[in-house]
């Protein structure tokens, strides 16, 4: 058993010298999280079920012992004669894994790479001295777009700043770069933020933070819908600044309400209808800003119009959601609302996001592979009248039937694809069975195609057909990217490339206007300080 004192280890600077630390997993975070500590001088055990060829050789290179776990039911012998003092973990473990009931059982502190970028964040400084501030996204959908959008604006608003985390490039990799910045935005997934905050010393104190929204997503992962939910909402605990939140998802309100937040942290509402004081919103066509200004009682800063977001391709309600959010995320952080209009000009989505493909014979073909669970589905489907939805894969525990029921109506047809098609079918046979429904059972070569094929035959002049899985890719796909690419090469195989067209900037589905006033109404919603969570006003 160690006697370290794990809550003293708050900087790069401090005493980690021989620290036996086991990382479990060893994909880009695993091994982000062992280059780090042997770089601090920790001894470094990985333990991994599979590991890459490339990492093998890294973990090698760097002076790091890797032990594959031939039988993941079974602790390995090494482990246990290593004795760790310390475990940190993926992101992709479950929490019933059977290595960490061990720790568990035998009393080892467990964090995740979250917690140990916290802790060593001091590495590189500003000019100041101090470390870069951080700023906290999650959301059950929107996070990516999101993040890319706020730390855009900020570097527009001449600050150095770089996102990180879940978007694919590791929190430890952008601490520990030699080039320092100003400010880190942090995309944090619901298994990331299920570690944070455990363990005295590594207490996260963002500048901001926001949850964008919340759907049921990862039940097989969390175990229940409570427990995602209070995953998601350890994102506003010791806040700092500004708390932001989505008046039209009276959950992550609750959250904020809830909070435990550090004095003077503000309570930010983002919302598609009018802002009150405190909120960012829309007053007809224009996105303004009534919390960041001394006036907010009667007056609003113009940030941008919808015509400025349907030009990058963020016209859709949710798009429109999240560049209020990443706005209110900038002016935290003193962004100028000159910087943030710039910044949406300039803008481009990334690839798999309400992408149009091909337009052929009057059917309009649409790439939301990136819509892997049911709240950015809705999202999806709800931009269009008439669609053939190509949807399935790995569900994660969640029931499709609510998603089914409210879309029944626009729905010309339904391809279910992947490992969960059963339960989608039923889904469809009792709530939605005049739709017609095709199954593909196809090889991972052939799958997209034989959809491809299918929903273009359902198809109509007018109608979309929309790659929106509402699940997860991995049953049949490297992950969603290549999804997504297989849909668009499937498209111009059936197509031939003729009348085929690729987005234009705001091609996709408009977002909100004058006739949309959104969730709320005239800021009525306003609320005072409550004892532990961010004030209003």
């Amino acid at each position: 058993m160690s006697t370290r004192d794990l809550a003293a280890l708050t900087s790069w600077s401090a005493d980690w010298s021989g620290l036996r630390v086991a990382v479990f997993g060893v994909g880009v975070t695993g091994f982000a999280v062992a280059d780090t500590l042997v770089e601090l001088g920790a001894d470094v055990l990985v333990v991994a079920a599979k590991a890459s060829d490339e990492h093998t050789q890294l973990l090698e290179v760097i002076g790091a012992r890797l032990e594959l776990q031939a039988d993941e039911s079974a602790v390995p012998a090494p482990l246990m004669a290593f004795d760790p003092e310390l475990v940190v973990v993926s992101p992709g473990y479950h929490p019933d894994h059977a290595l960490l009931i061990w720790a568990a059982e035998h009393g080892i502190p467990v964090w995740g790479d979250i917690e140990l970028a916290w802790r060593v964040r001091d590495k590189v400084v500003r000019a100041d001295g101090r470390p870069a501030e951080w700023i906290c996204i999650t959301g059950t959908n929107g996070k990516t777009t999101t993040t890319q959008l706020t730390a855009t604006m900020l570097v527009a608003g001449g600050l150095r700043a770089a996102p990180a985390g879940n978007i694919g490039i590791p929190v430890l990799d952008a601490v520990r770069d030699p080039a320092g910045f100003d400010v880190l935005v942090i995309e944090l997934s619901s298994y990331q933020l299920h570690w944070i905050n455990r363990n005295a010393g590594g207490e996260l104190a963002p500048l901001a933070s926001v949850c964008l929204n919340l759907d049921d997503d990862h039940l097989d992962w969390h175990g229940s819908a409570q427990a995602y939910r209070e995953a998601k909402a350890r994102v506003y605990a010791n806040t700092r600044v500004a708390c932001v939140f989505n008046q039209g998802d009276l959950a992550t309100r609750d959250m904020v309400e809830d909070a435990e937040v550090q004095e003077g942290c503000r309570a930010i509402g983002f919302t598609l209808g009018l802002p009150g004081p405190s909120d960012l919103g829309l007053v007809e066509d224009i996105l303004v800003d009534r919390a960041f200004l001394e006036e907010r009682r009667n007056s609003a800063l113009e940030l941008a119009t919808l015509d400025d977001l349907r030009a990058s391709g963020l016209g859709t309600p949710h798009g429109v959601a999240n560049t209020l959010a990443a706005a209110a995320l900038a002016r935290a952080a003193d962004v100028a609302p000159a910087a943030i209009r710039d910044t949406i000009r300039a803008f481009a989505l990334d690839a798999h996001r309400t992408a149009v493909v091909a337009r052929h014979g009057g059917i309009t073909f649409v790439d939301d592979s990136k819509a892997t669970n049911a709240h950015a589905a809705n999202a999806a489907l709800a931009a269009f009248d008439s669609v053939v939805w190509i949807v399935g894969g790995l569900l994660k525990g969640v029931d499709p039937t609510p998603l089914v029921q409210k879309h029944v109506a626009r729905l010309r047809g339904a391809i279910l694809v992947g490992i969960d098609r059963a339960t989608l079918r039923e889904a469809f046979e009792r709530h939605a069975p005049g739709v017609p429904v095709v199954e593909v059972a196809e090889t991972e070569t052939e799958v997209m195609l034989a959809a491809v094929r299918a929903a273009a035959s359902l198809a109509r002049e007018g109608d979309v057909v929309l790659l929106a899985p509402a699940a997860a890719s991995m049953d049949q796909f490297i992950d969603y990217a290549d999804r997504g690419r297989r849909f668009a090469d499937a498209v111009q195989k059936l197509t031939g490339g003729s009348d085929g067209e690729s987005a234009a900037p705001g091609s996709g589905p408009t977002g909100p206007g004058r006739s949309d006033p959104g969730p709320t109404g005239d800021g009525s919603t306003d609320t005072g300080p409550t004892d532990t969570g961010p004030t209003r006003g």
